[in-house]
């Protein structure tokens, strides 16, 4: 507790000074072990801010297990735990699941991740495995070391074997929450999808192609209501969007020449405090 709350007011005190003297917000959220003890909100955007008042989700649930605990990044806005627990009594309901294996969903007050992700920094972006929930009481080691599994063939234009009706029946289900804003997946998974669909074509929307997310499947949620501090991404565009998911497809069989005019790619800029919201500096303070 001494450490934390010295990384916190390293934190207020750097507030002030010049942002390359700041430590990396990284390393001050990455230090938290415990939420802060404030009302629940989200601050900034899923890929710059912090989380306040976040609910851990329980270790192990009637239909769920929490993966990784070594990484204490079970922590999300009630929303989100709420979430998860209504998807999980879902796909317990599937034929071979029991629930869900829950992967990453935030540090205990958000934040930039020391490592991995560049989201999830608001509580509101859930990774959810591929495999199976078969097993609803999984030891804190076996949660470390078994592996998810990959649903891709062909570097993601296309599903392999190890798709099933019921993964489809999930994503569908998990789409269609109001709460979502969209979910991120493989190319092949989003085109199977758009051509195994034969009723209401809505929820497609969000389904939205990404790199990687073979493993598991990434759900973004909505800002809450209310949360005015909160920075909702722009809606997904109009249409069921599986022209796009199929040229993403297109892309990957036979990609495009590179354009000889692209400027160079830029290396990311690690976050200091001064680059988050300034609310995320009492998040950090906080009991």
């Amino acid at each position: 507790m001494i450490l934390l709350r010295f990384l916190a007011v390293l934190a207020a005190i750097a507030w002030a000074g010049t942002a390359t003297a700041q430590p990396l917000a990284k390393q001050l959220f990455g230090a938290q072990k415990q939420n802060s003890q404030q009302k629940p909100a989200a601050f900034g955007s899923y890929s710059r801010g912090c989380a306040a008042g976040s609910v851990q989700l329980p270790e192990t649930g009637p239909t769920w297990q929490a993966m990784r605990l070594s990484r204490n990044r079970n922590w999300g806005h009630p929303e989100a735990i709420d979430y998860v627990q209504d998807l999980s009594r879902f796909a317990s309901k599937q034929p071979g699941w029991n629930g869900l294996y829950i992967g990453d969903i935030s540090q205990p007050r958000g934040g930039p991740m020391t490592s991995g992700h560049r989201s999830h920094q608001l509580g509101l972006d859930i990774d959810i495995w591929m495999l199976p929930g078969d097993n609803m009481r999984l030891s804190r080691k076996a949660r470390e070391n078994i592996s998810s599994i990959s649903l891709r063939r062909a570097n993601g234009a296309f599903i392999n074997g190890n798709w099933t009706k019921q993964h489809h029946a999930v994503l569908r289900e998990a789409a269609k929450d109001k709460r979502v804003a969209r979910i991120f997946v493989f190319p092949g998974a989003k085109v199977q999808m758009c051509n195994e669909e034969k009723g209401n074509r809505a929820y497609l929307r969000k389904i939205r192609p990404w790199w990687g997310h073979h493993y598991h499947f990434h759900v973004r949620l909505k800002c809450p209501r209310g949360s005015r501090g909160c920075v909702n991404q722009d809606p997904p565009p109009k249409g069921d969007g599986c022209a796009d998911a199929q040229q993403w497809v297109n892309n990957i069989l036979n990609p495009p020449p590179p354009d000889p005019n692209a400027p160079a790619p830029k290396k990311r800029r690690e976050y200091r405090m001064a680059d988050l919201p300034q609310q995320c500096a009492q998040v950090l303070q906080s009991n």
